[in-house]
């Protein structure tokens, strides 16, 4: 009984239900304020409602703010203190008594010489060095004379010996030796001129001539310096 009394409305004014007549009005209500705001009811409506006292309170800006104070300046330095010296002290004058009369005045002896300083010995000087020795006595400028068959006369004559391995050999030839006489006519040295080609005929060619011996020589302004050179030919020949 009680569902069915909840359940079923009563019908409103023109056979409309209640919630749809709610409905309605809410939805009227909206279309209502919408056109109030179009044609601009609700700003008059809040003229007259709120002061314009108020209004100009609410729109004009805000005043910019004072700007904050400058700061302090810096407090002055201090001032450096002056240092005083103080004064030199006064030099004060001392009376020096004056001696008796009678005082004996004494006498300062001077002090006694310092020795003199010891200078040592200078060191004995080194023995000089020996002298060298005398430089032997130049040679003798020689002066040589070369000489001719004609100018030569032998006291001994040259002899010379066949190698007997040149003889085997069939070795032959002819020497020319220079020899160098003193002016008595005796040989000093000798030197191969001309080579026979064979070491041994040269050989004794050389030995021949140094047994040899020649007349003195006797010309104007020799002396014993003067040398005489001969080219004395020795020959080999085989006998038949």
């Amino acid at each position: 009984m009680v569902s069915d009394r909840f359940s079923s409305s009563p019908p409103t004014v023109l056979g409309l239900s209640r919630n749809a007549v709610i409905a309605g009005s809410v939805v009227l209500f909206h279309v209502a304020a919408l056109w109030a705001l179009q044609s601009g009811l609700i700003r008059k409506a809040a003229e007259v409602v709120i002061p314009v006292e108020i209004l100009s309170e609410l729109i004009e800006p805000p005043k910019p703010k004072d700007p904050p104070p400058p700061p302090p300046p810096p407090p002055p330095a201090p001032k450096p203190k002056e240092v005083r010296t103080p004064p030199p002290p006064r030099q004060m004058a001392i009376r020096t008594p004056a001696p008796a009369p009678d005082a004996p005045i004494g006498v300062i002896e001077p002090p006694p010489p310092s020795p003199a300083p010891q200078v040592p010995p200078a060191p004995p000087a080194p023995p000089a060095p020996p002298a060298p020795p005398p430089a032997p006595p130049a040679p003798p400028v020689l002066k040589q004379v070369e000489l001719t068959e004609g100018q030569t006369r032998y006291i001994h004559e040259p002899r010379a010996v066949f190698p007997v391995m040149s003889k085997r050999l069939g070795e032959t030839g002819t020497v020319i030796v220079s020899v160098y006489y003193n002016a008595q006519g005796i040989p000093k040295r000798a030197e191969i001129f001309k080579s026979s080609g064979y070491d041994r005929l040269d050989q004794a060619a050389r030995e021949a001539v140094m047994s040899s011996q020649i007349t003195p020589i006797r010309q104007p302004g020799i002396d014993e310096s003067t040398v005489f050179v001969f080219k004395a030919p020795i020959r080999f020949v085989l006998s038949q």
